[in-house]
């Protein structure tokens, strides 16, 4: 099965750049539909960006991050990143990568397919952004 693991949050400035990373095992198909999401304290999982892992490589951003986060992937290395940049308190949260199937990305459009369209899901990297 899918397998998985964030790395890279930390604590960061207001307005600082961060770079997280998930590293993928386990993969049986040749394309999905990839994700990130954030969820903080006492609110929903909220999806921040998704990349269909075709040939395209087609993204869909939050209306909240666009401009500001990149999504992107290096296929050899089983890893999907997600570039921070212009961080904001607001945006201090567990982020987490998620894989579905390749269909849930076009199926959803211009929109971040919701969190139970993924069936896989990584732990977690805490995120915290403050002074």
């Amino acid at each position: 099965q899918v397998q998985l693991k964030e790395s890279g949050g930390c604590s960061v400035q207001p307005g600082g750049s961060l770079r997280l990373s998930c590293l993928g095992s386990g993969y049986t198909a040749n394309t999905y539909c990839l994700g990130w999401f954030r969820e903080g304290p006492e609110k929903e999982r909220e999806g921040v960006a998704a990349l269909d892992s075709d040939s395209d490589g087609r993204t869909t951003y939050a209306d909240s991050v666009k401009g500001r986060f990149t999504i992107s992937r290096d296929n050899a290395k089983n890893t999907l990143y997600l570039e921070m940049n212009s961080l904001k308190p607001e945006e201090t949260a567990m982020y987490y990568c998620a894989a579905g199937w390749s269909y849930i990305c076009r199926q959803s459009g211009r929109e971040i397919p919701p969190p139970g369209a993924y069936h896989r899901w990584g732990q977690g990297t805490q995120v915290t952004v403050s002074s």
